[in-house]
Formats: structure tokens, C-alpha cells, sequence
């Protein structure tokens, strides 16, 4: 489900600039028309997604997007919160970053995120295919209100 306008908020936890500048030039070079928000750890996220510490909070529907190697709260302790929150343990989360070890994958998808997908090491990473995953994801698929 999506607002009255088809959007969907797309929150990312990201605290590499660089790689913010860049999923934001992929998100423009896709036409994706969902608002961005940017939290830089996992403690801002929360902030964001309970509308604390003077955050203002984010509305549903929103898709998570998040790192895994972050200061103070990491992508995976962010996840685990979020699960055990009734208010944000139905949120759609996909982790992207270039943490290839298996047990950051087997410890996201015990959390039941939505996918992980990898940044890559090439110059500009996989920036545009996140963006189109999160495209057609925002497009076609039924989000709970």
C-alpha cells in the first residue's frame, strides 16, 4: 500500500557521504519520485522512525534501507531493535553494503529483511541496481498501511 500520491518514504542509514551523494544521483537517474530521508547510525534511525530525541518521525509506509558497518548502532542491531518494536517489527528493510561475510548475511535474513544486496567494490558500486530494486519494489508490491 502506498500514500494517496503512490509514494513510499525511503529512509536510508547510511553514514558514508559519498555513498549517500551516490545513491541519491541513482535514485534521480531512476525517476524514483519517493522522498529521502538519511539517518547517519542506527541510533538516528530509530530517533527518526519513533519520532524521538526530536526527530520528527517518519509515516508508513517507508522502506528501510541500511548499512551494516555504522558508529554506535550497526545495520544489524538496528534490525534486531526494529523486530522487537510492535510498532516498527513489520517494517520492509534491506541491508546494502559491502560487508560480504556470511554472518552478517545468515544474521540479516534472521531478521527477516527483505534483501541484502551488496554496494561492490567497483568504482560507483551497485548504486543503480538498488535503485531500480527499490523501484520495482516500490511499484509493484503491497506495503502493510
Amino acid at each position: 500500500m502506498t500514500t494517496a500520491d503512490g509514494l513510499v518514504t525511503i529512509l536510508l542509514v547510511e553514514d558514508d557521504d559519498g555513498d549517500f551523494i551516490a545513491l541519491q544521483r541513482a535514485f534521480t537517474k531512476a525517476k524514483l519520485p519517493h522522498p529521502i530521508r538519511r539517518a547517519l547510525d542506527g541510533i538516528e534511525a530509530l530517533d527518526i522512525l519513533r519520532g524521538t530525541n526530536g526527530a520528527k518521525k517518519i509515516k508508513k509506509p517507508f522502506l528501510l534501507v541500511s548499512d551494516v558497518n555504522m558508529p554506535r548502532l550497526n545495520g544489524i542491531k538496528l534490525v534486531q531493535q526494529m523486530r522487537n518494536d510492535s510498532e516498527l517489527s513489520d517494517s520492509i528493510i534491506f541491508i546494502y553494503t559491502t560487508s560480504n561475510l556470511p554472518k552478517d548475511k545468515s544474521e540479516s535474513y534472521d531478521e527477516n529483511v527483505a534483501g541484502y544486496i551488496l554496494k561492490g567494490s567497483a568504482a560507483g558500486g551497485n548504486f543503480e541496481k538498488l535503485a531500480e530494486v527499490l523501484g520495482v519494489y516500490c511499484r509493484d508490491v503491497e506495503m502493510p498501511a
